[in-house]
């Protein structure tokens, strides 16, 4: 790094694999971010056994390169022993230098477990408002925040303005986006169990969908990358780290942006500099790129249905005749580049290894063997790259290493909270958009808004539960607060935050009743006692849970428990939407399920036509100890006709 910038961040790798991960350090990142074969919110990558991982770790060490291992998954009741034996050996046998979790509950357990490296709070827990650091640098054990991909550089510098002493700020500069805020997206999950809180995401936004006429690629984003921005970024001391995504990548792309972006951060001054790192980011295999939101006076829209959006290096379209295809390729094909025929979502999509050298605009033919053809007018992405020269540099870091080292077992126990006892006669709520009055046992429930804020009758505020939004933005922070300081003046008590960090919008919170809402995401024992520290009166359970991990739950509970019985859950909620994506106008999607998107605030909720149906099992609910139960109603456009079907969502399947 250039020792004459007295504010140097970091600049952070990805690794879902050996190669990637001694590419990283070739690449001369200066930390390296990698997960575990269970425990980690990309499993989809190859991640490391722990032998593997702590050989990695010494060799990284040596380099004078840190290296963070992430526990970001959701975290149920049954895993929870698991997950501290895990924190144990990291700490005692592996060493990182940080974890980085999304789980409050999981901050605890490493202290238990005695792990003293940093701890670092992952972007998918949230945390994406300024109020919301300083309440985390109280009352969390944690050295760092990893802010959502979402923010401006205005916001980002917000958030840096309200960061506390002992708090770091880590920005993501480069990869892939999701369409739906990180930890705000059950799309996956619901259709099927493989939930990206847990790192099995089957990208249900890549697909195509179709509203009115052509099918497209309505949610698919391009890339963020802030490329040469990262000037303006590293002007914010706050921010420490610049994060790059991809742990599902290959080496050659961890390579590329490490490499590019050490140039744009030591060297961005110089024109020629600037000029050959974007040809590094061009080349890198990733998707199209976009500034996102990084400019708050020139937004980009990540979507573009015009436009490519698979992984890989668009390199032409499928051509000549059905048994002897070809593809006219943009760009040099080197031996040993993967090339992939078609989306990945597609049943017909193929690998092609390439066998020699292809200059640009020359053809190669697609020999796919058996008797698979490739459509006519596919695409072809590259979307692998094994230069020799990086392999060769490869070899040459690993060659430094030591050989692994027997990892051995872990002795702890986890210590978990004393299950509270005592029942109550249960709550059943209803919440919608406009305050109803309230019946006997039967309570109301309304979504923050200023109109519902509004039509809060005094003598009905102090029965009527105000429910915050899943998601709070440093733009949209004082609105929110000034609305629950009206509702506050208007004698409501009880409220149901969202986030766990919203309590930093109650200035003096006693007297009032405040619970954890269920895109909290709570799902295991010591979730629940973090959120019982944090003054909650109560949590809603996880809605992504099953039927065994919602009932261990009920017997594990530290304080009152409540779940969403019934309703409308959305199957994520974005800050963005494609241009020419009608509001309240359904879509459908090739195997015939239907949604809608609708605004609430400054964020799109994107609605399933059916509904979370779950009061069959109320009763067994009851008997467990549930003690709150809510139905949550929300308009349904007219133009959009709701389906019957089987409502249970993980109940019976479980959470995978």
């Amino acid at each position: 790094m250039n020792a004459t910038n007295a504010h140097q961040p970091i600049i952070l790798a990805p690794a879902g694999n050996r190669a990637a991960f001694l590419a990283a350090l070739a690449a001369g990142a200066d930390a390296i971010y990698c997960g575990l074969k269970s425990m980690s919110a990309r499993m989809e990558a190859k991640n490391f056994s722990l032998e593997e991982l702590a050989q990695l770790v010494r060799l990284a060490h040596d380099r004078g390169t840190k290296v963070y291992v992430t526990l970001n998954t959701l975290i149920k009741p049954d895993e929870v022993q698991p997950a501290g034996q895990i924190i144990d050996i990291l700490g005692r046998q592996v060493r990182p230098d940080a974890l980085i979790v999304q789980d409050p509950g999981v901050v605890g357990l490493a202290r238990q477990a005695g792990f003293d490296g940093e701890i670092h709070l992952s972007t998918l827990a949230n945390v994406s408002f300024p109020r919301a650091l300083g309440f985390v640098a109280r009352h969390l054990n944690v050295d760092r925040v990893v802010v959502p991909r979402e923010l401006s550089i205005d916001e980002i510098k917000a958030m840096a303005g309200a960061c506390p002493k002992t708090l770091s700020i880590e920005a993501f500069i480069h990869g892939a986006l999701c369409y739906g805020v990180s930890g705000r997206c059950y799309w996956s999950s619901y259709m099927g169990g493989k939930s990206g809180l847990r790192g099995r995401c089957v990208q249900p936004c890549r697909r195509y969908y179709r509203q009115g006429g052509q099918a497209v690629r309505t949610f698919s984003c391009q890339d963020f990358s802030v490329d040469v921005l990262v000037k303006i970024l590293g002007q914010v001391k706050k921010v420490v780290s610049w994060k790059i995504e991809g742990r599902k990548k290959g080496p050659h792309y961890v390579y590329y942006t490490v490499t590019a972006y050490r140039m744009l951060r030591d060297q961005g001054h110089d024109v020629n500099i600037k000029r050959d790192a974007l040809a590094l980011l061009d080349q890198a295999l990733g998707r199209e790129r976009s500034h996102y939101r990084f400019l708050p006076q020139r937004p980009q829209t990540p979507i573009d249905t015009r436009r490519q959006t698979a992984s890989g290096l668009f390199m032409g379209k499928v051509q000549g005749p059905a048994k002897n295809p070809w593809v006219v390729v943009r760009h040099t094909l080197l031996p040993g580049d993967v090339l992939r025929i078609g989306y990945e979502d597609e049943a017909v999509h193929s690998i092609c290894r390439v066998t020699r050298h292809v200059p640009q605009k020359g053809r190669y033919p697609l020999k796919l063997g058996g008797t698979r053809t490739p459509r006519s007018g596919a695409p072809v992405f590259l979307t692998d790259r094994r230069e020799k020269a990086l392999e060769a540099m490869i070899a040459e870091v690993e060659a430094g290493g030591a050989p692994p080292e027997e990892i051995g077992p872990s002795t702890f126990t986890t210590t978990l909270p004393t299950p509270m006892l005592k029942k109550q006669r249960p709550l059943e709520m209803r919440v919608g958009r406009t305050p109803t009055r309230s019946t006997g046992r039967h309570a109301t429930g309304i979504w923050l808004s200023e109109t519902a804020v509004a039509n809060i009758g005094r003598s009905a505020g102090e029965n009527l539960w105000i429910w915050l939004p899943p998601v709070l933005w440093p733009d949209d922070q004082d609105r929110v607060a000034g609305l629950v300081s009206r509702s506050l003046e208007k004698g409501v008590r009880r409220f149901v935050l969202n986030m766990p960090w919203q309590m930093a919008l109650f200035n003096r919170p006693q007297g009032l009743t405040l619970w954890a809402g269920p895109f909290c995401n709570a799902a295991n024992a010591l979730c629940l006692e973090s959120f019982r520290t944090l003054g909650f009166a109560g949590a809603f359970v996880s809605p992504e849970l099953g039927e065994t991990g919602i009932l261990t739950l009920c017997r594990q509970r530290p304080l009152p428990l409540g779940i969403v019985l019934s309703g409308h859950w959305p199957l994520c909620i974005s800050r963005t939407l494609a241009d020419g994506m009608k509001l309240r106008v359904p879509f459908e999607s090739p195997r015939g399920e239907q949604a809608w998107a609708e605004q609430h605030g400054p964020d799109y909720w994107i609605f399933p036509n059916w509904k979370l149906d779950i009061t069959e099992k109320r009763r067994l609910l009851e008997q467990a100890g549930m003690q709150m139960f809510v139905h949550l109603d929300e308009p349904v456009p007219p133009t959009v006709t709701l389906k019957k079907r089987p409502g249970l969502w993980n109940w019976s399947i479980g959470l995978k």
